[in-house]
């Protein structure tokens, strides 16, 4: 497509062949005139080829080589070429300051190597002529191209702007232009080492390398010594040793079980030199020469002893809480009928007004065979064999409504489990009390199902201690189980009873001790005629010390300590063996 005729005006040639119109309808002055001067183009070509050379001088300076130098295509107008020389001389300006602020970053580093900056090529605008307006290849409009592309055309050349009719308005605009781009060119150099250690934000921990300056220290390998493992093994197998050798040496000191004297077990130990209550009274650690004048400490300053009252804090006593119930006033037989007989009159007169209100059915007649005659007279004249059939299934349908009720209200074998869990319950609730029994000789298998089955159906907490010399029984629980097992332990069971086990009839002897036999060796039986139980102490206390009931074989007397140690009642063993 052919192209248009270029303007005259695009590449300033003076032409007079045709004056441009301005606003105020008059001709413009020509652009030739001689009274207004115009602008030394060649001046500003020189100016610029001058910046461009030192800012290469510079680059050449800093990198230690000098680059060639971008060559310049012919531009057909003068002012285009001294508007893309600018522009380059702007970009490489900028390139340096860029170069400068890597290198400034890369200089603490002594593991790289710097290597020389390349200049860059910049590459440059197709020459020729100047485009016609207009159609396919017009240009883009100058207000689009942004500040950095001012002055310069899409292909390179100098970009068309409005022109006024004098030089000097032309040439106040350029040099507006120009300051307005040196203004806005970005600082893109970066912030060297010593300002951001001056940074008072600045953690080195947080740094790399580069930032910090310090080179990273290399671990170095620990090897284990030879034999340490070894070594630990050895001593592992000797710790477990000695802690098998003193398990043997305790239980062999333990199944000596040596018995310790009475006498021992009731040693008093010697009183203090001073009651722990008299010493804020006393000046001195014992009692000696109460008289002698500052000795006592009644009337000094650090005494206890003031004029001010203390008053301790009350507390409620302790038996009310374990006070029963009050128990409802007592009657007499004739006084419990006149109740009940006025209860009834008052449910049945209750029952009567609602049947003359029309709120409950009259209940059928109550027919025996006493009023039979009186309630069925007439009927019971023409058939009294259908009356009597009639009566008989009436008073049999009332038998079996009277069971069926009673049935009802009848609770189940779980229920009355629960019943009498609730009522051992509040019995503890009450208090806890203790007894303390000793038996001779428990080898008769019926006296220990005895005192174990009733001591579980009772709930009580305690322990049996069967011993070759005596037995020991501790029971704990509410007042009426302790009662009862009280009565069953001193009256109830016959101690002096003895039969052969039911095992031996069977054939199914079971492997257990031979004091706990009812037969001796020879097989025959043991003679229990002298076995007895006593009660060692009664009492109460606070709290449970037993969590169940169980009993335990001690073939020595150390052995039933042990057992008795973990409730605290080790000493209700020596005070039952000092009661032979």
């Amino acid at each position: 497509m052919a192209e248009k005729r270029p303007h005259p005006d695009d590449g300033f040639q003076n032409g007079d062949n045709k004056r441009s119109r301005s606003n105020n309808a008059s001709p413009a002055p020509a652009s030739n005139s001689a009274t207004v001067a115009r602008p030394d183009i060649q001046k500003q070509i020189a100016e610029a080829k001058a910046r461009a050379e030192a800012v290469k001088a510079r680059l050449a300076a800093r990198h230690g080589g000098t680059g060639a130098p971008p060559a310049s295509s012919p531009s057909p107008a003068p002012a285009a070429q001294s508007a893309e020389e600018a522009r380059n001389a702007r970009l490489a300006e900028m390139r340096a300051r860029v170069a400068a602020a890597t290198a400034r970053a890369a200089a603490p580093s002594q593991q790289r190597t710097a290597s020389p900056v390349v200049p860059f090529q910049a590459v440059e605008p197709e020459d020729g002529l100047s485009r016609a307006r207009g159609g396919l290849g017009i240009g883009l409009h100058p207000a689009l191209m942004g500040d950095v592309s001012q002055g310069v055309g899409v292909n390179g050349r100098a970009a068309i702007q409005p022109r006024f009719a004098t030089t000097i308005a032309n040439r106040r605009t350029d040099t507006v232009r120009s300051a307005k781009d040196q203004s806005q060119q970005l600082d893109l150099s970066g912030p060297n080492l010593a300002e951001l250690r001056e940074n008072p934000y600045f953690d080195a921990s947080l740094g790399g390398q580069t930032v910090t300056g310090r080179n990273r220290l290399a671990k170095q390998l620990v090897f284990h010594p030879r034999g340490k493992f070894i070594q630990q093994a050895l001593a592992l197998r000797r710790q477990t040793e000695l802690e098998e050798m003193k398990k043997r040496i305790a239980e062999q000191a333990r199944k000596v079980g040596l018995d310790e004297d009475n006498e021992k077990a009731f040693i008093v130990p010697a009183p203090p030199d001073i009651e722990w209550w008299d010493e804020g009274l006393v000046n001195g650690k014992d009692y000696v020469d109460l008289d002698r004048p500052g000795k006592m400490k009644i009337d000094t300053e650090d005494s206890i002893i003031t004029e001010l009252i203390q008053h301790p804090v009350q507390l409620e006593p302790p038996q009310e809480k374990n006070m029963p119930a009050p128990k409802p006033m007592y009657l007499t037989a004739k006084e419990q009928a006149k109740l009940r007989r006025q209860r009834r009159n008052a449910d049945h007169k209750e029952q009567q007004a609602k049947i003359r209100l029309g709120l409950e059915p009259p209940p059928p007649p109550k027919v025996k065979k006493s009023n039979l005659m009186r309630v069925l007279g007439e009927q019971a004249v023409k058939d009294p064999t259908a009356v009597e059939a009639r009566v008989n299934r009436e008073i049999a349908e009332r038998a079996r409504a009277h069971e069926e009720a009673n049935e009802e209200r009848k609770l189940s074998k779980e229920e009355r489990h629960e019943k009498l869990a609730e009522k051992q319950k509040m019995d503890v609730a009450k208090g806890v009390k203790i007894c303390v029994f000793k038996v001779d000789n428990l080898s008769y298998g019926k006296h220990r199902y005895q005192i174990d089955i009733n001591a579980k159906q009772q709930a009580v907490t305690g322990i049996t201690i069967l011993h070759p010399r005596m037995n020991l029984i501790v029971v704990e629980g509410g007042e009426h189980a302790i009662n009862f097992y009280k009565k069953l332990m001193l009256h109830r069971i016959k101690w002096t009873e003895n039969a052969g086990p039911q095992g031996v009839r069977e054939g199914n002897r079971e492997a257990e001790q031979a004091w706990l036999r009812s037969e001796d060796e020879q097989g025959n039986l043991k003679d229990l005629s002298a076995n007895k139980c006593i009660l060692v102490w009664e009492g109460e206390e606070r709290a449970r010390a037993l969590r169940k009931w169980g009993s335990r074989v001690c073939e020595t007397d150390t052995e039933a300590k042990e057992a008795l140690t973990r409730s605290k009642m080790e000493n209700m063993w020596t005070l039952a063996k000092s009661m032979e």
